[in-house]
């Protein structure tokens, strides 16, 4: 169960700074995220997922050196003392994988802009050079339409050997897997050439690759991942809540479910592209997302600040992720009631790790009222919320116990104030 870090907005580092990457001093600020390790643990989460940390031109995701940690961050030295500092408390390192493409200052298109076909460099991209001239523009193709970002050739044996040792290069150095970024734009063939060489070595490492949309099941069969960012189910619980549908929550979890006879997706309810949750729902609203994200199956993982109520709106601008990727402070605040509540749901998954998997069933339904029920034949979880601004009665049949939430529970049924929620065992 990971915490979802955005290192270079966490340090408070300039994010579109003016001087090249090679002239930018070394700035030792990875030490701010391991002062926040104690704070993951005591939330019960076991893995720190970090965005982008390589060499890059901006925010992260252009990247200009896929070996070299970005100096507004610091050194290998600072790095691995994170590495360390987290696994000596049991914590695992997902790194964010950006392969998909590359910032304009990697050497490697550098090297194209200079030379053209001839450049070393030009097997990692598929460009058609007719009518080019030395001078020209490179007609390289881009990444969503995005000017920084340059789209690599996934066709390439060249992009199929980068990646590769890009990702033994820091599983050697101790990670222990990767967040594959954009992976929905990558061929799932080239994921298919590319794992299973690297698990050769690393059979323990664990992938999971950005999915927006798409056939999520074939694509983790093709291109052998273990897991994919579950999108829909995270708009189900953000739309429904907020729009008062408990009808689309429902739906979005029977479609959930039917991923886990192939692989165990990735659950969110916040993340670094997105408006935050509390924002998106309502902070009022906030702890019924969180009791939805850690009572269903999936590998769920918590946007760092969700768990304090922290807002922050997504702006489709340059900038416009800013808010939603702020500084943090030196140290954690003070917990909150939210706070708490995310500490007894991340409790009661680790002392039922079967929810992992576990089908839900949608029990009782209203537009603002939902029951849902996860369970074995040995054990139950129900989770039970109320959007109204009424007072409700919900059936929860043969729960005993209110573990996270709210509510009075007698006779089969629990009562929940208005804008309540609660999560029960049997």
């Amino acid at each position: 169960m990971w915490w979802h870090v955005y290192p270079l907005g966490f340090v408070g580092a300039e994010i579109r700074p003016e001087t090249p990457v090679a002239a930018r001093p070394v700035e030792h600020r990875l030490g701010r995220i391991a002062d926040w390790l104690d704070h993951v643990v005591d939330l019960g989460l076991n893995g720190l997922l970090l965005g982008p940390v390589s060499a890059s031109s901006t925010h992260g995701y252009d990247t200009v050196d896929h070996l070299r940690i970005d100096p507004r961050l610091g050194d290998d030295g600072d790095f691995d003392a994170l590495v360390a500092a987290a696994h000596d408390k049991g914590v695992r390192v997902l790194l964010d994988g950006v392969f998909n493409h590359i910032g304009r200052e990697h050497p490697a298109f550098r090297a194209l802009e200079s030379d053209g076909p001839a450049a070393e460099s030009a097997a990692l991209f598929d460009i058609d050079w007719t009518g080019w001239a030395p001078g020209d523009p490179v007609p390289v193709g881009l990444f969503e339409g995005h000017d920084i970002l340059v789209a690599l050739d996934h066709g390439s044996a060249a992009t199929e050997d980068l990646v590769v040792d890009v990702m033994t290069h820091w599983l050697e150095r101790g990670i222990d897997g990767w967040r594959l970024d954009a992976a929905y734009a990558v061929p799932p063939a080239f994921w298919a050439r590319v794992l299973p060489r690297v698990r050769e070595r690393f059979p323990d490492a664990w992938f999971t690759g950005e999915v927006i949309h798409g056939d999520a099941a074939a694509i983790v069969r093709e291109s052998t991942m273990d897991s994919t960012t579950q999108y829909e189910l995270w708009q189900g619980v953000w739309h429904g809540i907020a729009d008062r549908n408990c009808h689309e929550l429902a739906h979005a979890i029977e479609r959930h479910d039917a991923l886990l006879a192939t692989f165990v997706p990735s659950t969110f309810v916040g993340n670094h592209d997105v408006t935050r949750i509390a924002s998106a729902v309502g902070e009022r609203f906030a702890g019924h997302a969180a009791a939805v994200l850690f009572t269903v199956a999936g590998v769920p993982s918590v946007w760092a600040g969700d768990e304090y109520g922290w807002t922050g709106v997504k702006e489709e601008r340059i900038g416009g992720d800013d808010a939603v990727r702020p500084e943090f402070p030196d140290a954690p605040p003070a917990p909150t009631s939210l706070t708490h509540a995310y500490e007894a749901l991340v409790a009661l998954r680790r002392r039922e790790p079967w929810l992992h998997r576990a089908h839900t069933d949608v029990t009782h339904l209203t537009n603002t009222a939902i029951v849902l029920r996860t369970a074995t034949a040995d054990a139950a979880v129900v989770t039970a919320l109320n959007l109204s601004d009424d007072p409700v009665d919900l059936p929860v049949a043969d729960a005993t116990r209110v573990e996270a939430g709210g509510g009075d529970l007698r006779d089969g049924t629990v009562s929940l104030p208005s804008g309540g929620w609660a999560v029960l065992t049997r």
